[in-house]
């Protein structure tokens, strides 16, 4: 399975496949789910309610999008690789964060969440035929591949990875 190309995905998610360096899938999660995992679940304590700017998100904020959208995603994928063809819904983010409440959990359990739903979603993508991650769906009124959704997953997690290095910590 290759890298997905452009039409594989909506086209504002380019951005985020571009982060990725890899071939295909499976090199992405080889190369970048351990140091994903480490990387948020080590993030400190003492920055959790910390926010870079007023009105911005907090880091529990930040994390409780990460893991909103990697839920998001792979509910996607299930249905595409499954042949599915109904049209999936986009979501809005802001509207998300505003109803998440991260701000009364602890940081561990965002953590742990996290953790869980990494592992998981790195076994649901590890379970798909290449003909199923060749499916093609609709999400958000584009076109998209369960393999090109699968990078788009791992591209937001690099994004955001690269605005708490220069921004919170």
């Amino acid at each position: 399975m290759a890298r997905p190309q452009p039409g594989d995905y909506g086209h504002y998610y380019e951005n985020y496949v571009n982060r990725v360096d890899a071939d295909n899938l499976q090199q992405v999660i080889e190369k970048y789910a351990r140091p994903l995992i480490s990387f948020y679940s080590n993030l400190p304590g003492e920055k959790a309610d910390y926010r870079y700017e007023a009105g911005k998100w907090s880091l529990k904020d930040l994390l409780q999008h990460i893991i909103d959208t990697e839920r998001i995603m792979s509910y996607r994928i299930l249905r595409i690789a499954r042949n599915d063809s109904t049209p999936l819904p986009g979501f809005e983010e802001n509207d998300y964060a505003a109803s998440a409440n991260a701000s009364a959990r602890s940081f561990d359990s965002l953590k742990e969440e996290f953790i869980a739903l990494r592992k998981s979603t790195d076994l649901l993508l590890q379970s798909f035929t290449e003909a199923q991650l060749n499916n093609a769906g609709t999400a958000s009124g584009y076109r998209a591949t369960a393999n090109g959704i699968g990078f788009i997953i791992f591209g937001h997690m690099l994004h955001h990875k690269q605005v708490i290095e220069e921004r919170y910590l």
